[in-house]
């Protein structure tokens, strides 16, 4: 399969064509940029490498996040950033090209925290190494996390190693009855204190504090926290991180703030407030976008449009001029013919940053 890829590539930067990679193609609305032939990664698939003891797996691009994860879970690990799926055709490849991390994120890393090596076909037909498989010994630039959030601009992710986390002998989640302004404040005051938090939402006038590994732990933090218990946290979590909750099921416009885990409630529009307060999910009008966008900025943050189908023409949403000259020269480094199309959606942008 990477012969027939790099003859692809080769064949498409002669002729000036563009290709555009794709796996299950569960995250295809936050790049609407579609151009030239698909390179399907699905045939490229299988665990390559996996050795429980050493805590690090080697994966194909085109491999399942399913697969992936159930393999994990009978040795007792996990993917500690929870990756999204966004439904069942979602691959690895797609995990680190789009970046996105759930739940666990603000907690244990984001995807670009655990890829230590990718195998990458860039935009001459070159099939490149990077990283490895320990976190030391690495010299250069980390080109892996470089190229996660990527979507796929800069070449085909052939092959990814990622470091495993064991799972968690113990998880409860504890529900509170609150405003927005105790929300946050709570947060960050819990994870301050070293409670075993590893997930906070606050939906709907409910605070969700998810604790979770040794039972010791868990239980102490329990005491100490209050609360009411959440029955079938497993699921409910589950639902939150895929965007099933009740409060995704809005057709509305869906943006995504990333800011600082103090800053307060933004009240425009309808607010979710995750990772400690550091990321939200904000249902809002057209006309509130710019009024959004300015007191993210003011917040140490950006926006993003997450979704609801609104094309990157603002502005506002583009990268300022410093940064558009390092991603046009990365760009040219890896694909000199562009034979990867570029984004040209603001979603893809704010998930590159969301990683």
């Amino acid at each position: 399969m990477i012969d027939l890829w790099q003859q692809q590539i080769k064949e498409a930067a002669a002729r000036g064509a563009q290709l555009t990679p794709r796996g299950g193609g569960t995250k295809s609305f936050l790049a609407a940029t579609h151009a030239g032939d698909t390179l399907d990664t699905r045939t490229h698939a299988g665990i390559v490498e996996y050795d429980p003891k050493e805590l690090v797996i080697v994966v194909r691009c085109g491999t399942p996040l399913a697969d992936v994860e159930k393999t994990m879970e009978e040795a007792g690990q996990m993917l500690a950033f929870e990756p999204p799926h966004f439904g069942e055709a979602a691959t690895i490849g797609g995990v680190v090209a789009t970046g996105l991390s759930g739940p666990r994120r603000a907690y244990a890393g984001s995807v670009r925290d655990f890829v230590l090596g990718v195998k990458v076909i860039d935009g001459k037909g070159d099939h490149l190494s990077f990283g490895g498989k320990v976190m030391k010994n690495v010299a250069g630039f980390d080109v892996s996390r470089l190229l996660t959030g990527s979507f796929g601009t800069l070449g085909i992710i052939t092959e990814v190693a990622f470091k495993c986390l064991p799972l968690p002998k113990a998880q409860a989640t504890r529900v509170f009855e609150m405003n927005a302004k105790d929300a946050i404040e709570k947060k960050n005051r819990w994870y301050a204190d070293a409670n075993p938090i590893t997930a906070t939402t606050y939906v709907d006038g409910k605070l969700y504090v998810r604790l979770a590994g040794a039972a010791p732990a868990v239980q102490t933090a329990i005491e100490k926290l209050g609360g009411e218990a959440l029955a079938n946290d497993v699921a409910w979590w589950a639902d939150w991180r895929e965007q099933k909750h009740a409060f995704f099921s809005s057709n509305e416009i869906l943006f995504r703030v990333s800011c600082k885990s103090t800053a307060p409630a933004f009240d425009i529009g309808r607010e979710a407030i995750d990772w400690g307060g550091a990321q939200r999910w904000i249902y809002a009008s057209l006309d509130d976008a710019a009024k959004l966008r300015y007191a993210a900025k003011q917040h140490g943050g950006h926006l993003q449009v997450f979704r609801g189908g609104v094309d990157a023409h603002d502005a506002d949403t583009k990268l300022q001029p410093a940064l558009a000259e390092i991603h046009s020269k990365i760009k040219a480094s890896f694909d000199p013919y562009n034979v990867f199309c570029s984004l040209s959606r603001s979603a893809g942008e704010g998930a590159r940053q969301a990683g």
